[in-house]
């Protein structure tokens, strides 16, 4: 701050000359009190002049500091995100610093995402304070669009998590380097939306692949219309396939084709924050099902034990369904039917957990048709992801069924030809997959620092 020098001039010869009205006469003050007058006007100057001058320092002169001392005090953060481009984070927030353990973090940030209405993402941002900031816990929200550039939703939370990591900095000297800056506010307006919170999606998709004795093509189209609002949800959705393979083979041609034709609709409405009813309808034809042409109608009804606001993060959903379905096959089926009308029912258990520790998400079904409860079939599927200790993490991930419901399946069974190109269903009692994995990362633990030179290439960590 720059100090301007200021001038004070008294005339002090105008002061002795006042004039004393007692009458109709003037006089002039004294020598001796003039001479006093003029002291305490000179001293009363000086301090003024000297408050001025210790006011200015204080303003001109600001307190040094060392930021980069001043980011060892700065909150460790652990982000927890599959999805998140991490390094946009870490050059555009460097007020705190970043380790790979969340053991080893100040504050544990888990990103959670979902679908919205209009084919976004809703991020929630659980800022989950731990050791010293424990009692620190907070959780924001970010919405993107469905129109949204990868830029401007990294942005956006980027935004977001200085938001959120503001409490925490604050406790930290950090805090002597962060300023906040007031954008320009913005009223609130009433939002008229024209299209009443429907969304569309219209796709076409072609593959074309050609060898010396293998030709491929395939073709595909889907239309979607979706109403997504807080007190329901209606989804529709229409797939068209189309698959032929050519095979030539000692002089002989082999040819496959593989047809499918899908709509699924879905409808549910909120009843609380724990119920839900709604139903299923679906028509189909397919070529791998034996399937000429089929429809189904299955109403339902869900129970979440934790409220419905909290999805992100856990969920325990009990659904039971009750439906109908009507089918003509193809080709005549294995119990002698070209055509069939079936109800049915099933029930379901899922469990769904994201936390500090890991994700985890269990799910158990099982279904039966009524006209023969001896055509069931019991699904178990689990997804399970746990932080071990520090660096070491172990995945799972399992699937069994127990089958004994394929009606559809045709009397003559499927060509050597179908088997091998995977263009039929095949008769089977079970169907299981196993994937376990493991792995330690260990080293620094800060991760501040970001290198962009010759890109990532096709290295793993």
């Amino acid at each position: 701050m720059c100090v301007k020098k200021v001038m004070f001039t008294i005339n002090f010869k105008k002061i002795a000359e006042y004039k004393v009205h007692s009458g109709l006469e003037t006089q002039k003050m004294p020598k001796r009190r003039f001479k006093l007058l003029k002291q305490h006007t000179v001293l009363f100057f000086c301090l003024i002049s000297m408050c001025l001058i210790s006011v200015s320092n204080s303003y001109s002169q600001e307190q040094p500091f060392d930021i980069e001392e001043l980011k060892k005090s700065a909150p460790k953060v652990f982000i927890d995100c599959d999805s998140c481009d991490l390094d946009y984070i870490r050059i555009e927030i460097t007020f705190v610093n970043y380790v790979w353990d969340r053991q080893e973090a100040d504050v544990h940030i888990l990103i959670t995402t979902q679908s919205t209405g209009s084919q976004g993402r809703e991020y929630t941002i659980a800022f989950i304070g731990q050791k010293d900031y424990a009692d620190l816990q907070n959780t924001l929200k970010f919405f993107s669009n469905a129109t949204d550039t990868d830029d401007e939703i990294r942005q956006g939370l980027a935004q977001t998590l200085r938001l959120g990591l503001g409490p925490y900095v604050a406790r930290t000297p950090m805090a002597k380097g962060i300023s906040f800056l007031l954008k320009q506010e913005v009223k609130p307006t009433a939002v008229e939306d024209r299209w009443n919170f429907w969304v569309f999606n219209i796709g076409f998709y072609s593959d074309f692949y050609a060898e010396e004795q293998r030709k491929s093509t395939e073709l595909s189209g889907n239309l979607s219309a979706n109403r997504v609002t807080p007190a329901s949800k209606l989804r529709m959705g229409l797939d068209i396939d189309y698959e032929k393979d050519t095979y030539e083979v000692n002089g002989d041609t082999i040819s496959s084709i593989s047809e499918s034709r899908d709509f699924d609709g879905l409808y549910v409405r909120s009843i609380s924050q724990h119920w839900s009813v709604g139903g299923w309808v679906s028509l189909s034809s397919s070529t791998y099902r034996n399937i000429d042409f089929g429809y189904s109608l299955h109403p339902a009804i869900e129970y979440n034990f934790f409220p419905y606001s909290m999805s992100t993060r856990r969920q325990l959903r009990v659904l039971y369904k009750i439906g109908f379905g009507s089918y003509r096959y193809r080709e005549e089926t294995l119990y002698g039917k070209t055509s069939e009308n079936l109800f049915s029912e099933s029930l379901s258990v899922t469990l769904d957990l994201n936390e500090p520790w890991g994700t985890a998400e269990f799910s158990l079904e099982g279904s039966h048709f009524f006209h023969d409860f001896s055509k069931n079939r019991l699904e178990v599927s689990c997804e399970l992801s746990l932080r071990i200790y520090k660096g070491l993490s172990l995945d799972i991930e399992g699937n069994y069924e127990k089958i004994r419901d394929q009606l559809s399946l045709p009397a003559e069974g499927a060509t050597l030809e179908e088997i091998l190109l995977r263009q039929r269903e095949l008769a089977s009692a079970y169907r299981y997959s196993i994937e376990v994995g493991l792995s330690f990362r260990f080293g620094s633990l800060f991760s501040n620092v970001v290198n962009p030179r010759f890109g990532d290439g096709d290295w793993w960590y």
